[in-house]
């Protein structure tokens, strides 16, 4: 077996086993949106799966897989339940970044202590929230308030934390979740994405190393750490396409076995109405689209990756400009399909034993991250006058 072969099996090994935890994650979904909570059982499958070092080179102990492999196997988990993609989508997104803003010392670290022990990861990270402060007091760098939508916080193994310095500058660092002083909060309440472990997390002069504070090595700013912001629109992006995938596939699975056609289509059964095999065709067609954006959007991220500190603005930017339209895109189809999907399935579909609303609350929810508009607007100007996102947390 040559490298090419070796590499696709190795592939295909891992999607079979993010579709056997997705078969079984499915089996509970519903369930569990229902109780909400942390989903402690789910997780420990994921710890144990080995999939939490998917992205981690193999020299450090993973399996080394390239962002492609990594985003569908986020998308295949996200069919069966977006909140556990989530939980995975956002490990990555927070483990990966410390390749993008810790020393070479560091992220090895990092990556060897998550793939030996398997280590789960959490955010403490939002941008936007300004809660959290770093002071030194006597030597010792302190951390004290609080950061919100902390999503996989809770049961989590290590937490990725920004707060604001002094001096007004952001300080990143790495912390174990179970340091003296912090406390992380059963406080999601959100009606979608509703087992993210999303809510609060207090620190209460929790002490932070210097070794645990990420920077590069010689401290000069560049443009690829920014792809950060990349990484977390597509890890949403293939959640919303997931929850879309889903949706469809279990209202075509419920109409052809519970719905009944109109009294007045003149046709046997649900499937055979026109007017349904039209909606189906219009969302199947929108979710081809959304793939072939996906897609796009994944060849430029992973080339972006690739290039490292040779990245140029003008690269990241359009980039950035491929990751909007397919995340605007998906974000729009995904609502659609979510409450479409109703319409062929009928009034009897809406009990809820089935809880079919999940699937467009998580997408609500999801959508909601950062203001479709803007991004809309990120595109127009790309398109009129060829101007670059942005550079920020959400751009």
């Amino acid at each position: 077996m040559n490298n090419t072969q070796t590499v696709a099996a190795s592939q295909e090994k891992i999607l079979e086993l993010a579709n056997h935890l997705a078969k079984e994650f499915f089996k509970t979904a519903a369930k569990r949106d229902r109780e909400g909570g942390t989903p402690l059982y789910e997780r420990n499958l994921l710890r144990k799966s080995a999939l939490l070092a998917l992205p981690i080179p193999k020299e450090y102990g993973g399996y080394g897989a390239g962002w492609p492999i990594v985003f569908k196997v986020v998308n295949i988990i996200a069919k069966a339940d977006s909140s556990l993609a989530h939980l995975l989508g956002y490990h990555y997104l927070t483990v990966c970044s410390t390749f993008l803003f810790g020393s070479t010392q560091q992220y090895k670290t990092f990556y060897e202590e998550t793939a030996a022990q398997q280590l789960f990861w959490g955010n403490a990270f939002n941008p936007r929230d300004s809660g959290l402060k770093a002071v030194r007091e006597n030597g010792r760098l302190m951390l004290s308030g609080s950061k919100s939508f902390c999503s996989g916080a809770t049961d989590s193994d290590r937490l990725l934390v920004s707060a604001q310095e002094e001096n007004g500058e952001v300080l990143l660092c790495v912390l174990p979740t179970h340091r003296a002083g912090i406390v992380t909060e059963d406080n999601w309440d959100g009606f979608g994405q509703r087992q993210t472990d999303s809510g609060s997390v207090k620190f209460e002069g929790v002490i932070v190393y210097e070794e645990e504070i990420l920077h590069k090595a010689d401290g000069e700013q560049k443009v690829f750490p920014t792809v950060r912001t990349h990484l977390a629109q597509l890890m949403l992006t293939h959640l919303l396409y997931g929850i879309a995938q889903g949706a469809l596939e279990e209202s075509k699975a419920y109409l052809k076995a519970h719905t009944k056609p109109w009294l007045s289509s003149g046709v046997e059964a649900a499937e055979q109405d026109p007017y349904i095999i039209q909606q189906y065709g219009e969302m199947s067609l929108n979710l081809h689209a959304c793939s072939a954006l996906i897609e796009k959007a994944v060849t430029e991220f992973d080339r972006a990756w690739a290039k490292e500190d040779a990245l140029t603005e003008q690269q990241r930017g359009e980039c950035g400009v491929a990751i909007a339209m397919a995340k605007t895109f998906t974000a729009k189809t995904a609502l659609h399909i979510t409450s479409t999907i109703f319409d062929g399935m009928g009034a009897r579909a809406t009990s809820d034993q089935y809880k079919f609303d999940r699937y467009w609350r998580n997408a609500r929810t999801i959508s909601l991250h950062d203001p479709v508009a803007y991004k809309l607007r990120d595109i127009g100007k790309w398109y009129l006058s060829s101007e670059l996102p942005p550079i920020t947390p959400y751009s």
